[in-house]
């Protein structure tokens, strides 16, 4: 508000230009995955560059790298309340793949990997409520979730339709090719 000789004006909303808009949508989808920019624009440019190569289109490339990180898999699962929170189980090496610990969040997941707690943080009070709020969670269809061993075995790619983000892919991917 503008307070002008005693009289109150609203400020007028101005429309967002063609690169705040850009810029809006970019922050939105990396602000869900709870990415730093460098990173975020490193799978941006990455899945740029294998859909000019002809391996599927850029959304659906960049929405399965993003599901497929080990944070986000955690989250899915239903262990974490929060994608942070997913992340900081992670680095806190809570997590093992495939029978071997791993404590990086950018940890890329593939077909047939299996994700499980490691057996001295099952028993942690964190896990144990994550345990009780799993009873009424249904996960992805490419993630087969047991409950009660809190492990996930990866069935194939995430799917765009299931993730269903809410940002618009075109301006994401106009704003990193300027």
């Amino acid at each position: 508000m503008i307070m002008q000789k005693g009289v109150v004006r609203k400020r007028s909303s101005k429309q967002l230009s063609e690169y705040g808009r850009q810029l809006h949508e970019k922050q939105e989808l990396k602000g869900q995955y709870n990415m730093r920019e460098r990173q975020f624009q490193n799978y941006v440019k990455a899945v740029l560059e294998a859909s000019s190569k002809g391996h599927g289109s850029s959304p659906e490339l960049l929405v399965q790298k993003l599901e497929r990180r080990l944070d986000n898999v955690v989250f899915r699962m239903g262990l974490a309340q929060t994608r942070a929170q997913a992340r900081q189980m992670v680095s806190h090496g809570h997590c093992m793949v495939n029978e071997h610990p791993v404590d990086i969040p950018s940890y890329q997941v593939k077909k047939d990997d299996v994700i499980v707690v490691r057996p001295s943080s099952k028993e942690s009070p964190l896990f144990k409520n994550a345990q009780l709020g799993l009873k009424n969670y249904e996960a992805p269809s490419w993630i087969a979730l047991d409950k009660e061993k809190l492990e996930a075995k990866i069935m194939g790619v995430p799917n765009f339709q299931e993730t269903a983000p809410t940002v618009q892919f075109a301006l994401i991917f106009e704003f990193y090719s300027r």
